[in-house]
């Protein structure tokens, strides 16, 4: 059964959005944990408008599962903070500067060199390595020569297309990206944009999935269900 590690940069932005410490981004962490996820991400980005890097700190402190921390590691002020605290795995993400979210995956052959030059300075710190990737073949065969340990399927073409309807034109892809990553002994993890209606089918067709990452839709249905009901509802779907 995949993992599920749960995103909390959105209660980062609900607590920011009016100063003080209302929700507490660190007992929300002690929480989710308890009620059953086995990680927590974080993605804090240069401007802190949710995660701060002090929270990443606090963190650590009170993290007893996986922790996962995701940025752009041609930030250095990310690439220190990784370094700092030592999470179980880092998910490197090429986010532009400003960017609302994450919307691509790393050109695995054209940034082969600079890959494989970070990737070589978390390992050598101890700590696992996840790539962000699109579902194309020769991304993953990209991936594979930059010494990454895992990969992360970036997820939203697979949403929007079950969205409208088309189940297995949805999954198609990732099927087959899924089916090389286990041929080239890369693990998989995948995130963006799974919810309660997508999950359990992602999650049931991809072979070898083993961890999913999952925030924004998560704390939005916990304002419905509840922050426990909500950890739940989602591990069953991974069932």
């Amino acid at each position: 059964m995949a993992k599920l590690s749960v995103n909390i940069n959105k209660i980062a932005t609900l607590r920011n959005s009016r100063g003080g410490n209302n929700p507490n981004v660190i007992k929300a962490a002690i929480d989710i944990q308890n009620f059953g996820a086995e990680g927590i991400t974080v993605h804090p980005r240069p401007d802190e408008r949710h995660i701060r890097y002090a929270d990443v700190f606090e963190l650590k402190k009170i993290i007893t599962t996986e922790f996962n921390i995701e940025g752009n590691p041609k930030e250095q002020k990310f690439v220190d903070l990784v370094l700092a605290n030592k999470p179980e795995q880092v998910t490197l993400v090429p986010d532009a500067e400003g960017q609302l979210t994450s919307d691509h995956g790393w050109d695995t052959i054209k940034n082969k060199d600079y890959l494989i030059n970070i990737i070589s300075v978390f390992h050598k710190a101890g700590i696992r390595v996840s790539i962000f990737v699109d579902p194309d073949i020769n991304m993953l065969i990209g991936a594979k020569e930059t010494g990454t340990d895992r990969i992360e399927l970036y997820t939203e073409g697979y949403a929007k297309e079950y969205a409208m309807g088309n189940k297995q034109q949805a999954i198609s892809p990732y099927v087959e990206a899924a089916k090389k990553a286990n041929e080239l002994g890369l693990g998989i993890n995948a995130g963006h944009d799974l919810d309660l209606n997508n999950l359990k089918y992602f999650a049931e067709n991809i072979p070898g999935l083993l961890e999913v990452s999952i925030g924004h839709a998560l704390i939005c249905d916990a304002l419905y269900f509840g922050l426990e009901n909500a950890v739940q509802l989602y591990k069953r779907q991974l069932m």
